[in-house]
């Protein structure tokens, strides 16, 4: 019975579709009471031999089965292959998913800024905070105007006090091979070389007050203004879904609508709160970095004028004490060079 069977299974055909799972069979249910029968009376496989000759072979070519290893690990490996398959279609409909709000999302806040453009949609408005948002903006268009000045005052301030130095330098060379003219080119470098020691000082007192403007404005006017951005944004999405939720709600309230208006309710909701969350984050920031303008460029013009007066003044003693009172060290000569380690 049991040679029937394998030589019934063996001739039979078993139809592969397009995805690789096998078809049904076409022999009625017959073969596989059979193949039950034999799998349930027959011999423990543990104690069969496979004939490497096929069947009448000799003894010679006999393996007992025990000494193959492996039918285990092909079924391991396939519900391990299962299970990477099942992970993968799991992170496919999850970025499915995320693509499909996304989408959802982007259509909505689109309608929402059209209808605003065109008049034809109501906007949430806080004209108080918008105010404070329009000065921020203005505020920094200005400071960004002072940041170029002083960079474009300091470069031209460097390129003059190199030119005193080389002059200098020309000087005190003269001096020495001009007997006659000794004493007029001397003291003459001499000047040049002191106004030279002056204007760096000038110059650490400057990059100093452009330092400042400049971590002011590109720092934290720009963090305020990326939350501000958020806001704006978030304004956005929750006027798009409070004029859904309203659209829902002058419908019909058959059990299809009031089901749509309870999932819109609850988006509406979410957006909502991230509306006002991000609102508060900028009335806070805001606040801080109104304060934080006041106290930084009130230091910072102190300390531009002081320098100016006492450079234009000829004060070098009160110039090197206005950078004394602000904490400010000045770079030793060639430091403004980087190292060849740097420039790696």
């Amino acid at each position: 019975m049991t040679d029937s069977i394998m030589s019934k299974a063996a001739t039979m055909e078993i139809p592969i579709n397009s995805n690789g799972d096998t078809g049904t069979l076409p022999e009625d249910d017959s073969l596989e009471q059979d193949l039950q029968q034999v799998m349930v009376s027959g011999p423990n496989l543990n104690e069969t031999s496979i004939v490497s000759g096929g069947y009448g072979g000799t003894a010679e070519g006999i393996i007992p089965t025990s000494s193959i290893k492996g039918s285990n690990m092909h079924h391991s490996g396939s519900s391990s292959s299962m299970t990477a398959e099942e992970a993968s279609r799991g992170v496919a409909v999850e970025k499915l998913e995320t693509m499909k709000k996304w989408g959802l999302n982007t259509y909505k806040c689109t309608k929402q800024m059209i209808s605003e453009r065109f008049g034809r949609g109501s906007r949430t408005v806080d004209l108080e905070l918008e105010a404070q948002i329009e000065v921020l903006r203005d505020t920094k268009k200005k400071y960004e105007n002072v940041l170029r000045l002083a960079r474009a005052l300091t470069n031209h301030f460097y390129n003059m006090v190199q030119t005193q130095h080389a002059l200098g330098d020309t000087f005190a060379d003269l001096s020495q091979k001009s007997p006659e003219l000794r004493d007029e080119f001397g003291y003459n470098a001499e000047t040049q070389k002191l106004l030279c020691k002056n204007g760096e000082t000038l110059l650490g007192a400057v990059n100093f007050f452009v330092s400042s403007i400049n971590t002011l404005v590109n720092k934290t006017m720009e963090d305020t203004l990326m939350t501000i951005k958020m806001y704006e944004n978030a304004r956005l999405e929750f006027d798009a879904y409070r004029s859904d939720l309203e659209e829902l709600s002058l419908g019909p309230k058959d059990a299809v609508a009031m089901a749509r208006i309870d999932a819109a309710q609850q988006l509406y909701q979410v957006q909502k709160d991230k509306y006002e969350h991000l609102r508060s984050d900028v009335i806070i920031k805001l606040k801080f970095l109104e304060e934080n303008k006041v106290k930084v460029m009130h230091k910072q013009l102190l300390l531009f004028h002081n320098a100016i007066s006492a450079y234009f003044a000829g004060n070098q003693q009160q110039l090197e004490q206005t950078l004394k009172q602000f904490n400010i060290k000045l770079r030793p000569p060639g430091a403004d060079k980087p190292s060849w380690l740097e420039e790696q």
